[in-house]
């Protein structure tokens, strides 16, 4: 696999570098890169790697099964590592967490002895991590890992950071973009939808350029989902959650892409299948946009739980899940194709990815439906409007919703195919610009 530059590698120095040394719990969905990643951190920052995997060998467990010092614990590591455990100079990774839930009650002792440092991570598949967050502040760090996102792409595909530096300040001045480099993003924006984020798709079209090779790697990781849904869901919740998962791609193509219940089971309701969903997100496999009332600030207050569209968490296995033609169609810009449930996942991974937790929409019959609603660090309401025709111009709920006093809502974004301009209070982007909106 070719050396993919991710962000996350930046938090993981940061980690590293603070003066007041924690354990670093590294969670997010199963094969967006996080094995790998530390891999390739021990290597940089210690001499030795010693590494523990819950799942490929589950007799590890032991080391943790009673209360035990930190001198014990670290003694049955030491028999169990075929790598040197040196003092200072050794990173212990403790992988595939979820199988051994004890870790949490061990980690602060670990921590406190000081010798060595340690990484933890998890597939947060069956909700088991949540256990370890109840160790004491200062104990633990976290972070959250992503497909990659589109910048990081583009890095893989030789584009320089420099690039997105003069697209921040072009989306700071709303001024155009240069359009070379607007027709090149586009095209590598539409090689993005199809491929998506999971770093062995990514790593495997840098290398060959098979979008064949691909969509196997795609429905693979597809497939390892549905047998973890089978593995850590609760026996009577697995049908549910698998039809849930199934039906994302279905649900978005219809025109509302509102998540109908019925399709789960007939006369099914949410109040019998809330925790499925709950679960598909909290496994980082499926992210949700819930309905507000209004859309007024703080949105969490007038979110509707019941009524919400569901994303996958990476585009590429939206796009999988398509014909060949279809994805065929998508890098060549076929215009016919219905790019908006496509835009939509891809806007609702960017903002997740960069830190907007909680996504919501507006739908009312009076105004009209915004497709994303999200608040800032200033507490700033932004709706933002996803188009992929040449009517980008057109959006009367925006329209509506900006002129109404009552909502306080200073500007709105559409994000579509030209290059940026401004009308009045709304802001035109090019959708590939969406991950510049932040709020990490």
């Amino acid at each position: 696999m070719p050396d993919l530059e991710r962000r996350a590698m930046k938090l993981m120095e940061s980690w590293h570098n603070a003066p007041n040394r924690t354990a670093l719990l590294i969670d997010g969905a199963r094969q967006v890169g996080k094995t790998y990643l530390v891999r390739e951190f021990a290597h940089t920052h210690y001499q030795h790697l010693v590494e523990f995997n819950f799942i490929e060998d589950p007799d590890l467990t032991r080391m943790f099964g009673k209360p035990r010092k930190a001198d014990d614990i670290l003694m049955r590591m030491e028999l169990a590592s075929d790598e040197p455990m040196q003092p200072g100079n050794t990173l212990v990774f403790l992988d595939e967490i979820q199988q051994c839930k004890e870790v949490a009650t061990a980690i602060k002792f670990l921590v406190d002895d000081g010798r060595y440092d340690f990484i933890l991570s998890g597939s947060l598949l069956g909700v088991e991590l949540e256990d370890i967050r109840s160790v004491p502040t200062g104990y633990l760090t976290e972070i959250r890992m992503f497909p990659l996102d589109f910048e990081e792409f583009c890095w893989s595909q030789g584009v320089s950071e420099d690039v997105f530096a003069m697209l921040r300040d072009h989306f700071e001045r709303r001024i155009p973009v240069d359009e070379f480099v607007h027709d090149r993003l586009k095209r590598l924006f539409s090689q993005y939808l199809v491929i998506g984020g999971m770093p062995a798709a990514v790593a495997s079209f840098t290398d060959n350029k098979s979008i064949g090779d691909v969509r196997t790697i795609q429905e693979n990781i597809a497939h390892e989902y549905r047998r973890d849904i089978s593995q850590y869901a609760r026996r009577e919740d697995r049908l549910h959650i698998r039809s849930i998962y199934d039906l994302i791609p279905g649900e978005l193509n219809n025109p509302n892409k509102r998540f109908t219940f019925s399709k789960i089971e007939k006369n099914a309701r949410f109040r019998t299948t809330a925790a499925d969903f709950d679960w598909l997100a909290a496994a980082n496999v499926a992210t949700p946009a819930y309905n507000v009332d209004e859309p007024k600030r703080p949105l969490k207050m007038s979110m509707e739980r019941n009524l919400f569209k569901l994303f996958y968490s990476d585009v590429g296995l939206l796009t999988g899940s398509f014909l060949k033609s279809t994805s065929l169609d998508i890098l060549d810009g076929v215009e016919d194709v219905n790019y908006g449930s496509i835009y939509e996942n891809l806007v609702a991974q960017e903002l997740t990815a960069h830190g907007f937790d909680d996504l919501y929409y507006y739908n009312s019959k009076k105004l009209g439906e915004l497709d994303f609603l999200i608040q800032d660090r200033n507490d700033n309401v932004i709706p933002l409007e996803i188009k992929s025709g040449k009517g980008y111009k057109r959006h009367r709920a925006l329209d509506n919703v900006l002129a109404a006093d009552t909502y306080h809502i200073q500007q709105g974004y559409v994000l579509g195919p030209d290059n940026v301009s401004v009308s009045g209070r709304v802001t035109y982007l090019p959708i590939y610009m969406v991950g510049l909106f932040t709020n990490e």
